[in-house]
């Protein structure tokens, strides 16, 4: 098969779609023929050489994708060859072939599609994870979201609205910003030219936002703090904005807040597969009902995987850029 390799960490040129060996499914996996993976940061810092794989994963990069089963591995129940899934992963979805272990395996929701089947599995278990499971988001709570415009964000605004949540988000221009109004968002903030703690204080009567779903770490961290509402929960789930900040425990207390961070690719086999079975059970019906659907800017062929990578770094695109293979 063809796969995209790193030999050696660097800029997108990195990217070599190059022969490699087939995998082949062990004890609880199944081997998936590829459709289409879709980009991530952390795929970006591993082309870097900053974020490896894994121990015993897939050295290739891609933590998620969609396509056809093609054989099934021992132990595997409830899954045959043929079936159309998409599937969270370790690594490996930029690749004809990949293995998947069952338990991070999801159908293909009616009325997506194969290939756009692939901007769901790391998105909405990341949001599901964190907004949901982590930061308990309840109906009538309000949630920011920094980088609203992202597949993350755009995940996040769909799900919290499908619950009944008040959504801000920040964005860093006006047709961006448009964008995450179409998707549901109620509270809009451009982070170029306003403070986003007092534009979500205002727009909550001074209470300010009970979750917030941050991506940039460090930079945010002291304003996130004084953003919250009493009893407001931050989950940190990237580091954009660098990794070392000051928190006013202070604040902290005063709030009775709480902070937490999470990474999805690194959590045990056990954790994956739990929160892929509460993605299936909340999620999947609103996929499917057509109230939630993945938000694509823009699909690329997998060899040129190159490319797709520099729109990302870019930051032009809303949504989710995917690699194609078919």
């Amino acid at each position: 098969m063809y796969a995209i390799t790193i030999d050696e960490p660097g800029g997108p040129e990195a990217l070599v779609w190059a022969e490699v060996p087939d995998p082949a499914p062990g004890e609880g996996e199944v081997l998936v023929e590829v459709a289409a993976s879709a980009v991530n940061r952390a795929d970006i810092l591993q082309r870097q050489g900053f974020y490896d794989p894994p121990p015993g994963t897939s050295p290739y990069p891609g933590l998620e994708c969609s396509g056809r089963i093609a054989e099934i591995g021992p132990g595997v129940s409830g899954w045959t060859v043929g079936d159309e899934v998409c599937g969270l992963l370790g690594g490996g979805g930029y690749a004809e072939k990949v293995v998947v272990p069952a338990g991070q395996l999801l159908p293909v929701p009616r009325g997506v599609g194969l290939v756009r089947a692939a901007a769901l599995p790391e998105v909405v278990c990341t949001v599901w994870s964190n907004v949901f499971m982590i930061a308990h988001l309840r109906p009538g709570e309000t949630l920011l979201v920094h980088g609203g415009s992202s597949g993350i964000g755009t995940m996040a605004i769909q799900l919290a609205k499908a619950v009944g949540a008040k959504v801000a988000v920040t964005a860093g221009t006006r047709e961006k910003l448009d964008r995450c109004a179409e998707l549901g968002a109620d509270i809009l903030v451009n982070y170029r030219e306003q403070d986003f703690v007092e534009e979500v204080r205002k727009a909550t009567d001074g209470a300010g936002a009970d979750v917030i779903l941050d991506n940039m770490g460090a930079k945010y961290l002291d304003r996130n703090v004084r953003a919250l509402a009493v009893n407001g929960r931050v989950a940190i789930i990237g580091m954009q904005g660098g990794i070392k900040g000051e928190l006013n425990i202070a604040t902290l207390l005063g709030k009775r807040a709480a902070v937490t961070a999470t990474s999805l690719r690194a959590r045990p086999l056990t954790e994956k597969t739990s929160i892929v079975a509460a993605v299936r059970e909340h999620v999947w019906p609103l996929v499917d009902g057509g109230h939630v659907r993945p938000v694509v800017d823009r699909e690329v062929p997998m060899r040129d995987a190159a490319d797709a990578h520099r729109i990302v770094e870019e930051s032009g695109h809303v949504g989710k850029v995917l690699l194609v293979t078919e």
